[in-house]
């Protein structure tokens, strides 16, 4: 298919419609008596209003005015005094009763009122109330520690060593009763509430149930169904395929194998890249010095082991068995009790004592009848053959007609059949058909001109 680009190069104007020219628009024509249908669809247009507008609102239509009235004044009366005396007695007045009350006597001291002419007293009051007692100084009854200086290194003895008297451990008395279970020279009653009031009752015979005999219908059974009963086959020939066969398209022609990634690029020379040699190593000359400073500097000194401080604790080493006794096994130790047995129902059903005959309800009831397959109502899938030959025509059959592909003409430089007429500004060639004529296989007319873009 070829289409003409909106853009095309322009060589001989620069004019600015757009080429219209198009494969559909050759084939297809526009018909000059039909015009388009119009659409129906309302525009998306502001809908102007062209009368007038009214000037009234919902508030102007609605509001009813109504006529004011001014409102009345009211005339304030004259004061009048009554006549008479205000009774001002209250309920506090006349329910409180009056005590005799004594003026406080002033516990602060009077003010002193110094004199400007005699000397000013700096007494203050702590000095005038507090004073001091003539008591002795009690000596104190600390002793001296005069501090001597040790002769030996770390010759002094420590707070702890010096208060700390080692003494030893007397475990304490227990006055605990001993946990021991008392046994009772009664014997064990094992009467209970259950064994004194339940009374065995006899079981009543159990009702056994007699088995119904199984009794076969003798009518057949009825196995057609609607299907089997309204089907009936219909002969006739095994439709043929429509499908057009497929038709494997070959060339003689050899395959080059040449393509265009392997024709455009071809493998370069690369060069090796170039390897660096490594330096070998030359050690230096001379022995190495192994003597730091901290060997040259460093002066031992012989220093005997450090003597622990701490006081051996001599309570603690006994010879005797350690005792493994404590409050917990003391007091819950193990009771020498046995586990009562489980009072068990005796069974009324005796068990069965004979062999087991493996011989179940469904074996010596069940009676084993011969199976009589159903019968089949499906009518025989068979060929019936018919004379007369199959009508095989269809309609695509008879109204289809097989078109001939033909090869566009703007494909061609200067197409078969036609002839040059002139070039338009767009660079369209329009050549013109020597003998117009209607194409068999196709409907459509041909074209009486065909621009090719070059």
């Amino acid at each position: 298919r070829h289409r003409c680009p909106h853009k095309p190069t322009r060589i001989y104007d620069n004019g600015q419609q757009p080429c219209l020219t198009t494969e559909y628009v050759e084939k297809y024509p526009k018909y000059s008596n039909i015009s388009p249908p119009r659409s129906l669809k309302p525009k998306q247009e502001y809908q102007v209003h062209r009368g007038k507008m009214e000037g009234i609102t919902t508030f102007k239509s609605d509001y009813l005015p109504y006529d004011i009235v001014k409102r009345p004044f009211r005339v304030q009366e004259e004061l009048k005094p009554k006549t008479g005396k205000i009774e001002l007695g209250t309920t506090y007045q006349k329910d409180y009763n009056a005590h005799k009350i004594q003026p406080v006597t002033l516990v602060r001291p009077l003010e002193r009122k110094h004199t400007i002419g005699g000397k000013l007293d700096t007494i203050p009051t702590y000095q005038d109330d507090y004073r001091s007692w003539e008591v002795q100084r009690r000596e104190p009854s600390k002793v001296e520690h005069i501090y001597h200086p040790p002769t030996e290194k770390f010759g002094n003895s420590t707070t702890f060593q010096d208060d700390f008297v080692p003494r030893e451990l007397n475990p304490r008395q227990s006055f605990k009763p001993p946990c021991v279970a008392k046994l009772s020279d009664v014997p064990f009653d094992s009467t209970t509430s259950h064994r004194t009031s339940y009374i065995a009752h006899q079981l009543e015979p159990k009702f056994i149930r007699s088995k119904e005999e199984y009794k076969p219908s003798n009518q057949p059974f009825e196995d057609l169904t609607t299907h089997r009963n309204d089907f009936q086959g219909l002969p006739g020939q095994l439709a043929k395929s429509c499908k057009p066969e497929n038709a494997k398209v070959g060339s003689n022609a050899h395959f080059n194998g040449v393509t265009e990634f392997q024709d455009r690029f071809q493998p370069w020379l690369v060069s090796l890249p170039e390897v660096r040699k490594t330096k070998e190593y030359v050690p230096p000359p001379g022995n190495m010095d192994f003597n730091s400073t901290s060997h040259l500097d460093y002066v031992k000194h012989e220093i005997s082991p450090a003597v622990p401080i701490r006081p051996v604790s001599n309570g603690r080493r006994i010879n005797a068995p350690f005792q493994g006794n404590t409050t917990t096994k003391e007091d819950f130790k193990a009771w020498g009790s046995c586990r009562q047995e489980i009072m068990k129902k005796q069974q009324e059903i005796p068990k069965p004592t004979g062999r087991f005959y493996d011989l179940t309800t469904f074996k010596s009831h069940y009676i084993p009848h011969q199976i009589i397959p159903a019968q089949s109502f499906k009518p025989v899938h068979a060929i019936v053959p018919n004379s007369a030959p199959f009508q095989g025509e269809t309609m695509y059959r008879t109204e289809y007609i097989p078109k001939k592909q033909e090869t566009c003409p703007a494909n061609y430089p200067s197409p078969p059949g036609y002839v040059y007429v002139n070039t338009d500004s767009e660079g369209h060639k329009f050549f013109r058909q020597l003998t117009p004529e209607f194409s068999e296989s196709n409907s459509n007319p041909i074209p009486k001109e065909v621009a090719v873009l070059s």
